[in-house]
């Protein structure tokens, strides 16, 4: 396969074979995602791969994933990571004061999406599938406890790797035109939208698994009804950041 259709057709897979993947093929894995981009080649994340089955079991309760955490070739999470650096500065004697910032926390987060994202493209070119697990943050703490994480961390996704049992079709996204602005920012086209809103129903009523009537403003409406993890910012203070 091409490596634009091999990115083009990307999904994330929710029903995995029971079957662990090789050392080989997640040290190739791994490669991966550290040859990915860096903000100043800071490298701020760290990569967690969780293999005991009662951290797995409460991983999947903690993020409402029944099925594919625990079920999967690997699991891995995501941790953007200014302790390493933290314990850098302390050695040498220099303040710690500016890994604490927005901007800082903002360089940690896109170095380990980069980080995740190379990894994820890397095994699905060897027919692997991936889906995100954004639900580890329904339980910060705990998670935090579980992986016992020290400051300046913030676990942000976890990543299942495995063999796909089952693919969904292809979601379709935005048009281009709708996404993409020539020197100034576009306002939204509510014609572009509507026209969406219409292929996102015919693609959820013909899915081959989990069919439901919906597109994707209901989607976002219901998304944004009510405030999600508001206890991440307490997190985030008590992890040490200073906003």
């Amino acid at each position: 396969m091409e490596w634009n259709d091999l990115i083009t057709n990307h999904v994330s897979v929710r029903a995995f074979e029971n079957k662990k993947l090789p050392e080989e093929i997640k040290n190739q894995l791994i490669k991966a995602a550290q040859s990915g981009s860096s903000s100043n080649f800071l490298q701020a994340y760290s990569i967690i791969e969780v293999t005991d089955q009662q951290s797995l079991k409460r991983i999947e309760e903690i993020s409402n994933c029944k099925g594919y955490i625990e079920e999967t070739g690997a699991f891995y999470v995501f941790v953007a990571d200014l302790y390493r650096h933290q314990t850098l500065l302390n050695q040498a004697g220099q303040s710690d004061e500016h890994l604490t910032t927005i901007e800082s926390f903002v360089v940690s987060v896109v170095d380990t999406t980069i980080a995740a994202q190379n990894l994820a493209i890397s095994a699905e070119a060897m027919d692997l599938g991936i889906c995100y697990i954004g639900g580890i943050r329904n339980d910060l703490f705990t998670i935090t406890e579980l992986l016992q994480l020290p400051t300046l961390t913030y676990p942000l996704f976890g990543l299942s790797v495995g063999y796909p049992k089952i693919k969904n079709e292809v979601k379709p996204r935005l048009p281009q035109a709708e996404i993409l602005s020539q020197n100034t920012y576009q306002l939204p086209n509510k014609e572009l939208l509507k026209s969406y809103d219409q292929t996102m129903t015919d693609y959820y009523t013909a899915r081959t698994t989990n069919q439901q009537t919906a597109d994707w403003q209901s989607k976002i409406l219901s998304y944004f009804s009510e405030p999600k993890r508001p206890e991440t910012a307490e997190f985030l203070k008590k992890q040490g950041f200073n906003f």
